[in-house]
């Protein structure tokens, strides 16, 4: 039963890491924008306040607001203090970076939470996802063709941070979702990280204009639904399965540049995306084969 359960998770979780690939994908385009008229501390609080009040609809809609304070505040403080840190990195490292290098960078993202779900949780990592996450990664680095020009810059290492600090939330996620509900995880990471990088940002505060206005609305709402299906992903999944799905993010981010700017990805862009494509539709075979075997 334990198995049919954890395979049946992974699943859904995939499902829903893939639709949060699609929102934090818009949400890095908007936060790229905001991020070169204001501070990058500013531009992670905006991004924490303009979902807030998106997510107290959401728990109100849902009738959770029962329990809301009988929470592990500990692991919630690490994820807030991990939170502000990560978006502020990413805002800092956008100002000098583009989306596909700090993309490139950010990828070892998946790999960090796949060894942190081994050494924290003690999660079983067979070969075939260890083999995703290292093909993908590949997909990445031919479509991208870093040159290593950003990855020893600030800004380099401030994404790197970020992406460090996105392993460490997601584990901790994770053993939040064994006792709390995803609602109040969703609930207590905006509202600790509102407060939090509200008051970090306030001595160099800049007025916003109506021209970002638009750009609120967008960060709002794909940042509430990007958190709340993140939140959904490694809550009912293994971290290890979840993970290779963020190099999706590619292809998002393709459709986005022709969307806004029209501009079309090269041979080695597009190769690069096939293969991280296939990647994650082998690991969608391997979970659906496996609780196939296990429970036919």
């Amino acid at each position: 039963m334990t198995a049919r359960r954890a395979d049946k998770g992974n699943l859904y979780a995939i499902y829903a890491m893939m639709i949060a690939v699609v929102m934090f994908a818009l949400m890095d385009t908007v936060m790229k924008m905001l991020a070169e008229t204001l501070p990058a501390i500013q531009v992670a609080a905006l991004r924490s306040l303009a979902s807030l009040p998106l997510v107290c609809l959401y728990l109100l809609w849902r009738g959770a607001f029962g329990g809301i304070f009988r929470i592990r505040y500990s692991l919630h403080l690490l994820r807030a203090a991990v939170g502000i840190s990560m978006l502020f990195f990413f805002a800092y490292g956008l100002k000098s970076l583009s989306l596909a290098q700090a993309y490139t960078i950010f990828f070892v993202a998946p790999a960090m939470v796949t060894a942190l779900s081994v050494l924290i949780l003690g999660e079983q990592v067979d070969a075939r996802r260890w083999i995703a996450i290292v093909v993908g990664l590949v997909g990445v680095v031919i479509a991208l063709r870093p040159s290593g020009e950003g990855f020893l810059t600030l800004g380099g290492l401030a994404i790197l941070g970020s992406a460090l600090g996105y392993a460490i939330s997601a584990i901790a996620g994770r053993i939040l979702a064994r006792t709390e509900r995803s609602e109040h995880m969703v609930f207590w990471l905006m509202c600790m990280m509102a407060i939090g990088a509200t008051a970090l940002a306030l001595p160099s505060w800049k007025a916003i204009g109506v021209q970002h206005a638009w750009l609120l609305v967008a960060l709002a709402v794909s940042g509430f639904f990007g958190q709340l299906a993140i939140t959904e992903a490694f809550s009912h999944g293994h971290a290890s399965a979840v993970a290779p799905f963020e190099y999706t993010a590619l292809a998002w981010g393709v459709a986005i540049d022709f969307a806004l700017w029209q501009v079309l990805p090269d041979g080695y862009t597009m190769l690069g995306a096939a293969i991280i494509i296939a990647s994650g539709i082998y690991l969608i075979r391997h979970e659906k084969v496996h609780a196939e075997s296990e429970h036919p």
